[in-house]
């Protein structure tokens, strides 16, 4: 019998229900987000209820114009991989970059709208759920923002190894890779679609 110390990666890569570890982990993590956005999406339906406001929060333009930022980063990822499974050194970093671009635009103009509009948003009368829409974007921000890093790994590592026939055929022939840029591109299009709905949610509810 074989001593399965001698084989340290098992316990790395055994996948559950033919999932490997890593997609079981995030999408609990995409569950678990996704029932907090409709928690607070509840609440904030029954705090307008509960205080009989008739107009809903007032939703800022630059969330609307933040969805088509988002919507350009979804697709951008999404060429990225298209150039990865096609071995498109060039392709494949600029789509990785100019999602970084998209993204990092996203975020100033979220905190440009928290702050252009902090006098609409905070007033003295909250009882329309207006520290909902804060709390959402607020929350949709943070997720947004940790996924930096690891597109900025993503970034770093093509640049290093995109210099040498060899290193790039490596690159893009490893399995951990390819799994690895799934994921990222699973989160991203994930917080795109939650954004959409926030977006859709609060407009519907200002209109109606």
């Amino acid at each position: 019998m074989a001593n399965r110390k001698q084989y340290p990666q098992d316990q790395y890569e055994k996948p559950v229900f033919n999932l490997p570890y890593q997609k079981i982990y995030l999408y609990l993590l995409l569950l678990g987000l996704t029932f907090l956005f409709i928690a607070f999406a509840i609440g904030y339906v029954y705090t307008r209820s509960a205080n009989e406001v008739d107009q809903g929060v007032y939703l800022p333009p630059i969330f609307i114009a933040n969805s088509i930022l988002l919507l350009l980063s979804s697709l951008t990822v999404k060429a990225a991989n298209t150039a990865y499974k096609e071995d498109e050194t060039q392709k494949y970093q600029n789509a990785l970059n100019l999602t970084f671009l998209l993204t990092t635009i996203f975020l100033v103009m979220q905190v440009l709208a928290w702050t252009l509009y902090k006098d609409a948003l905070m007033g003295e009368n909250i009882g329309n759920g207006k520290q909902y829409l804060y709390a959402l974007s607020g929350l949709h921000f943070a997720h947004v923002f940790g996924g930096l890093p690891f597109l900025l790994y993503f970034m770093y590592v093509a640049s290093v190894r995109m210099k040498e026939p060899v290193s790039v055929l490596v690159y893009f022939s490893d399995p951990a890779k390819k799994l690895h840029l799934e994921l990222l591109t699973v989160y991203w299009h994930f917080l795109d679609a939650l954004w959409i709905f926030l977006v859709l949610f609060f407009l519907l509810n200002m209109l109606f």
